[in-house]
């Protein structure tokens, strides 16, 4: 067995890896011999499906969304060189946003490891660039050792905070000869639990407070029914984030969404007394995206975090657990039952939630009322739908207006990294993650230029996923802060492409709409086995719905 059959052999039987994206090259070649029979639609031979995206960058971001949507890591094959420069910042999303992602790379020989002779490929520190963006970058000298650092990874997907991980195995090393592993099974790990006498001090703030409030983020994801019954017995108001939005399901009256930047919400936060907050780092771009370093915390603070250095991070905390969120929240929701009888406490939590979001009027504010019956339309003609968004003007206004029914459902690249470029890859990913329920990429004309040729490997696969395209003419958030810090306007009236014969030269549907009605016909209409492209015209669409 060589070391590449054993890379293949472990990924399927001892990590249950299903899917791999990646893009062929003269140094991966060897990657490929254990892969035959795992192409497209059909899963003989290696059980492991191969997904070829146009561009690495795509592999990253369909890598994120098929992890995002599934809990498993995404998987990628990368070349040396520039297939890694042109991943890295989707590792540096993922990364952001704790996604984990195992990306296997080649790199040159080992007797030619740093000597600069201009080599194919060649690039000098590739471990220590990658290490910039994942958990750890590791090179494979020793082929026997590939187990090991397997382990490792997966180590850190299943017990750490998760992230980016990447291993490169020099070109020699893909056909050497390996011995049979000591052992190929998985380790089974315990994510760390609460601290016993910390977990008491919390539940004996929490059920004390007065004006109690809980910032759950993405980290929760897992433990939904936890979350609820934990908010639930509290009657605390509950900041859902951007990566968690649908932990406590559909418009759950305890549920301010991914506010926490907007006034009304802020102000509940500097009124609270105690703050719980789980699985959040607590950053700018879930609560602070006014970017005016307005949100404070008076009251005691009680954090929750699988990385103890994120917890003294952002925020002062007055009470810090080094702990795994769902096991928390599981602990928590048992200590509150236990302390309560079963019973709830009554601490108007509903009532301020609802004053709250009432105050905020979003429905009704100008910067979101035309993007109201765009989601309204998607949630009647799409229920359960995953929405996956670029950094973009319908995304933004997602953030504030969706509620989605489950978790894993939500999710973007405005947070933390804040890339362009991600929606139309990630929504891929999503769609193979989850094939039975629909998936709509949120893009923009800018960003979705970034990317706009994965809608070639999205016909390929027929993925159904749903592309909506909101053109509004360049750069519209840029030109925005421009015109607000009185730059002159630059760069970000771009000129577009026909999207309409771009998408039909992929063998891509498309259609152009200009208000919710005709977006409904177009859903209505779409394939079943393919992308669709649905091309918003924001000036239209802006005058249909004043």
């Amino acid at each position: 067995m060589t070391c590449a059959e054993l890379l293949i052999r472990l990924l399927r039987d001892t990590y249950d890896v299903d899917t791999v994206f990646g893009i062929p090259g003269v140094h991966t070649i060897e990657l490929y011999r254990g892969l035959e029979g795992g192409n497209g639609h059909d899963h003989q031979g290696s059980g492991i499906r191969h997904v070829t995206p146009r561009h690495e960058q795509g592999a990253g971001f369909m890598a994120d969304g098929y992890a995002r949507t599934t809990g498993k890591p995404g998987v990628c094959f990368i070349i040396t060189g520039p297939g890694m420069t042109n991943i890295a910042t989707a590792m540096g999303q993922a990364l952001a946003d704790s996604v984990p992602m195992l990306v296997i790379s080649s790199v040159n020989r080992r007797d030619t490891l740093g000597r600069g002779q201009g080599r194919l490929h060649e690039l000098p520190g590739q471990r220590e660039l990658m290490a910039g963006v994942s958990r750890f970058s590791h090179t494979l000298l020793d082929p026997n050792g590939l187990g090991e650092v397997l382990a490792r990874a997966f180590a850190v997907f299943d017990g750490a905070r998760p992230g980016p991980v990447h291993i490169e195995i020099p070109i020699d090393l893909f056909d050497a000869p390996v011995s049979e592993p000591v052992s190929t099974r998985r380790t089974a790990l315990a994510k760390a639990a609460p601290a016993p006498a910390a977990l008491e001090q919390a539940l004996d703030w929490l059920v004390d407070a007065k004006r109690p409030l809980v910032l759950l983020g993405g980290g929760c994801v897992d433990a939904p029914d936890a979350a609820r019954r934990l908010v639930e017995s509290l009657d605390a108001p509950t900041v859902t984030t951007i990566n968690a939005k649908g932990l406590l399901g559909r418009d759950h009256p305890l549920d301010l969404g991914a506010n926490a930047s907007l006034p009304a919400v802020r102000e509940l936060a500097h009124e609270a007394d105690v703050v719980l907050a789980i699985g959040t780092e607590l950053g700018e771009t879930d609560y602070d995206v006014v970017f005016d370093d307005g949100f404070t915390l008076d009251g005691r603070l009680i954090r929750i975090d699988l990385d103890p250095e994120q917890l003294a991070r952002n925020q002062h905390a007055d009470l810090a657990l080094v702990a795994d969120a769902a096991s928390s929240l599981e602990a928590l929701a048992a200590g509150c039952d236990q302390r309560l009888g079963g019973e709830r406490l009554s601490r108007d939590g509903r009532k301020r939630t609802h004053d709250a979001l009432s105050a905020l009027a979003l429905a009704d504010d100008p910067a979101f009322r035309p993007y109201v019956p765009l989601f309204d339309t998607l949630r009647e003609s799409l229920p359960g739908a995953i929405l996956v968004g670029d950094s973009c003007a319908t995304t933004y206004a997602a953030n504030h207006l969706v509620s989605q029914d489950a978790p894993r459902r939500f999710f973007n690249a405005s947070t933390g990294y804040g890339t362009l470029g991600y929606g139309l890859p990630a929504a891929m990913g999503a769609s193979l993650g989850q094939p039975d329920l629909p998936v709509v990429a949120l893009v923009g004309d800018g960003g979705v230029m970034f990317t706009l040729t994965e809608l070639a490997c999205a016909v390929e696969e027929r993925l159904p996923v749903i592309v909506l395209l909101w053109h509004n003419q360049g750069y519209e958030e840029i030109r925005r802060f421009m015109d607000n810090a009185g730059v002159t306007r630059l760069g970000v009236d771009i000129q577009a492409p026909d999207f309409q014969t771009l998408a039909a030269g992929f063998g891509c549907a498309a259609t152009r709409v200009g208000n919710p009605a005709g977006l409904a016909r177009a859903i209505a209409h779409r394939p079943e086995d393919g992308p669709m492209l649905i091309e918003i015209d924001a000036t239209a669409w802006n005058a249909a719905v004043a």
